[in-house]
């Protein structure tokens, strides 16, 4: 049977990339408030989220990526979402993922976008 899993995580440039591929224990751990913290005097909020998915069967292992660049913003905004949709911002938009409905985040979201590129492959195999 096919397998199919994600991970994903929040790159802050001004943090060496951090937390990266530690993004749910930092979550877990200090959350959106710990971020905002360690971004506090720091001048350059470039960010982005990465997802990664893989897919594998008997005949193929195969990896997709999605990324969103964007900014850590300068406190918490918005309720919808999880994780750190609060303090995220998509480059071109003036609200956080958790100023968003789902209809309008997954227009911008890294998951969104690695997902669809595994539907795309997944639909172009099955034609071959």
């Amino acid at each position: 049977k096919p397998i199919v899993v994600e991970d994903a995580g929040l790159f802050i440039r001004a943090l060496n990339w951090f937390p990266g591929p530690y993004s749910s224990y930092v979550y877990e751990t200090i959350g959106c408030k710990g971020i905002l913290k360690l971004m506090e005097n720091i001048e350059d909020r470039y960010a982005k989220f990465k997802s990664v998915v893989g897919f594998m069967d008997s005949n193929y292992v195969k990896l997709f990526e999605g990324e969103v660049e964007g900014t850590i913003a300068y406190r918490e905004l918005g309720n919808k979402g999880f994780g750190f949709d609060p303090i995220f911002t998509p480059k071109g938009v003036n609200v956080t993922f958790a100023q968003m409905d789902v209809e309008e985040k997954n227009k911008y979201s890294h998951r969104a976008k690695a997902f669809e590129k595994l539907a795309k492959w997944l639909v172009n195999e099955k034609m071959k």
